[in-house]
């Protein structure tokens, strides 16, 4: 019978032979528990022996990867008393001298007689071959033509675990499949039991490429199954308002306008009221870059919600970001109103807008609640606040989350349990590419926002990279104060931190106050302020009471003062590029000319030269994902993503889109995997209890 997955999951590493207690706890150390654990610890790079150099070929300069036996092992004090170990090798061809500074256990790690992988730098020295410091993988006396070496550890040499993984396949015999003989063709992979044996045991270099397409194909897929099985399921379970998307108050908001909507705005617009209109709540994300028109196209579904004699809310992450889009909307909406029925009468009333954080007074959060329970507040903004308990809407339609990645999905669906399955719009200013926000966010529907609105001046980018460029940058803001405009100046830290030598915002702010700006008037606005001193100086500065606002990472969304025009960002390398293009959105809101000076860094920065190149926030992403990989570009992760060992978001893209494609034409004919449950027991494997009896409920 053919060998579930789950069952080798079952199986503790200790069933193999030679799995004693202190092989158990150094495979314990990387993560190796189980038997399934052992197969999927995947070989990191695979020797072909047919291929490899010999060490006659190696030449000065070059990266060179070797296999050879061991003949030497010394140990010996240097001049400056550091411990130096020299290893001679030698292969068929010649020797190679490798020593290794600073690494005394290297002594008892390699032993003469032992064969070795070597991957270093060649130099000479006195006339011969040798290589400092390098990489080293024992491989036993493997004489395969292709070895695989495995991630291990001081206590783990490769050729051990590779002991250890073919008895492993041995005894499991054939793996059940979960993806039928015709999908395969469809897709061009090999069968599951072909592929685990020839990522660990490959019989040539393509086969190591074909086994690895379908391994990596199966992580992604039993993911995207899982997350298109919560999608329908939410679609099945939740009954959902049918909202009437024809009433003319959110028609007369958008005709308004002192602005004509983008065509990606329009497009939204309609995705959004075809789901509005639908029979099940709307799940959807919405992608916007910085300034691309978020805001209009979610309180147009905001009011969609009120035309229909429901409730709105918007929840933002912080409490700046939650009173901007506060003054923001109720300027959007002055003077607009909603028809209301009392009695036998029929009359206008201004559309109510509300704010609940933590800062509302005991008596304002009596009125507003009051409110909030008879209908009379249209729309409630505000941050956490908003889940706690006693905050009860009347009748909750439409519920707007902003900046998603900041938010759990527990969260999410606290604020949706406040109505009786209202439609959710999260939006994120911070993209990310395409195929990982399928895989992110692959239980909602995306829609981008990939214009923006005319007439925004692009921001020229300055990346200072010495003195010279930095007195530059203190002299725009002086011309652009001089010019009737505003200024920030951005620091990575609240107070000096000997751990991180960072310009804190505190000590910036006296320095600039005192040396560089003293004809100016200067703000501090940071997180470890009173909410009364961050409203103040934020108020101060929209105002134009301040001509620099020196800041943390605070004002990174949300922050709306068309008047700035120029910001510096002290100690650049210090943010992520994500981190970068939102702080740079907050200038180049308005028509003049606007400018971003990135101070600092390491010469070679790739992530300053990309911000420094490109304004465009998709394309950003995409760098980003290349340059520091998914883990950390993801941030708030699903379930599921952290099980991706061979997978890769980066290099995987057709795969991602090849398995959301079967995933959907699977669950949509057999919703509850009855007729495949092989794959419905490696899908409930990602799951946590209460989500598996919601997902496979009859």
């Amino acid at each position: 019978m053919a060998r579930r997955l789950s069952q080798l999951a079952d199986l503790p590493v200790s069933v193999l032979n030679g799995v004693g207690a202190k092989s158990a706890a150094d495979l314990a150390a990387i993560d190796v528990l189980t038997v399934l654990d052992l197969l999927t610890h995947y070989p990191r790079r695979h020797v072909d022996r047919s291929r490899e150099a010999r060490i006659a070929d190696l030449r000065e300069g070059d990266d060179g990867l070797v296999l050879a036996e061991i003949k030497r092992v010394a140990t010996r004090r240097a001049r400056n008393h550091k411990i130096l170990v020299e290893v001679d090798v030698s292969d068929e061809s010649g020797f190679l001298r490798c020593t290794f500074f600073n690494q005394s256990w290297r002594a008892k790690q390699l032993s003469e007689g032992a064969n070795a992988a070597f991957f270093g730098k060649v130099t000479t020295f006195r006339g011969k071959r040798q290589m400092a410091n390098p990489l080293v993988d024992l491989i036993g006396n493997k004489t395969g033509k292709i070895v695989p070496i495995y991630p291990q550890s001081a206590d783990l040499s490769t050729w051990e675990i590779g002991r250890w993984v073919e008895e492993a396949l041995q005894r499991a015999g054939d793996f059940a499949d979960p993806l039928p003989q015709p999908v395969r063709d469809e897709l061009d992979v090999v069968d599951r039991t072909w592929a685990f044996r020839q990522i660990h045991q490959p019989d040539s270099m393509g086969a190591v490429g074909a086994a690895r397409k379908r391994l990596a194909f199966d992580e992604l897929f039993r993911l995207q199954v899982a997350l298109v099985m919560r999608k329908r399921a939410v679609e099945r379970e939740a009954k959902g308002i049918q909202h009437n998307v024809d009433g003319e108050l959110a028609q007369r908001f958008r005709q308004r306008l002192p602005f004509p909507l983008t065509g990606a705005q329009r497009r939204a617009i309609d995705q959004i009221e075809s789901d509005l209109a639908g029979v099940h709540p709307m799940h959807r994300l919405l992608q916007g870059d910085v300034g691309a028109g978020k805001t209009v196209v979610a309180v147009s579904a905001l009011l969609v919600s009120v035309q229909g004699g429901h409730q709105g809310a918007l929840m933002a992450p912080t409490e700046v970001l939650a009173e901007q889009h506060f003054l923001g909307v109720r300027s959007l909406l002055a003077d607009l109103t909603v028809p209301d029925e009392t009695g036998s009468l029929f009359e206008e009333r201004p559309v109510r807008v509300d704010l609940l954080t933590n800062r509302t007074t005991a008596k304002e959060r009596t009125r507003l609640l009051a409110g909030l329970d008879d209908g009379s507040v249209d729309i409630l903004i505000g941050t956490h606040a908003l889940l706690t308990e006693g905050v009860a809407f009347k009748d909750l339609g439409v519920v707007v989350i902003d900046e998603q990645h900041r938010f759990g999905v527990e969260q999410r669906a606290a604020l949706r349990g406040k109505g009786n399955d209202p439609d959710v719009l999260v939006m994120t200013a911070t993209p990310i590419p395409r195929t990982a926000a399928m895989t992110v966010y692959g239980d909602l529907d995306v829609t981008v926002l990939d214009e923006l609105p005319p007439g925004r001046t692009p921001i020229r980018t300055v990346w200072a990279r010495g003195p010279l460029e930095e007195a530059e940058a203190w002299a725009r803001v002086k011309a652009e104060v001089a010019a009737g405009r505003q200024a920030y100046v951005v620091c990575p830290l609240v107070d000096e931190s000997e751990r991180v030598q960072a310009r804190s915002a505190t000590d910036e702010f006296e320095r600039l106050r005192a040396e560089v700006f003293p004809d100016l008037r200067l703000g501090l606005l940071h997180g470890q302020m009173r909410p009364a001193d961050k409203e103040s100086a934020m108020a101060a500065f929209r105002r134009a009471e301040l001509d620099v606002l020196v800041a943390t990472t605070v004002i990174e969304v949300g922050v709306d003062v068309p008047n700035a025009t120029v910001m510096v960002i002290e100690d650049a390398d210090r943010f992520g590029i994500a981190q970068l293009h939102q702080l740079r959105g907050r200038v180049g809101r308005g028509a003049a000319e606007s400018w971003c000076y990135l101070l600092g860094g390491d010469p070679e920065s790739e992530r300053l030269a990309a911000v420094e190149r490109s304004t465009d926030g998709f394309a950003l992403a995409e760098v980003d994902l290349e340059i520091r990989g998914e883990g950390t570009v993801l941030g708030t992760k699903q379930k599921g993503v952290s099980d991706l060992k061979l997978a890769s978001l980066r290099r995987d893209r057709d795969l991602i889109e090849q398995a959301r494609s079967i995933a959907f034409r699977m669950v949509d004919a057999d919703p509850l995997l009855d007729d495949n449950p092989v794959l419905a027991d490696e899908v409930r494997a990602l799951l946590d209890d209460d989500e598996a009896a919601f997902l496979f409920k009859s």
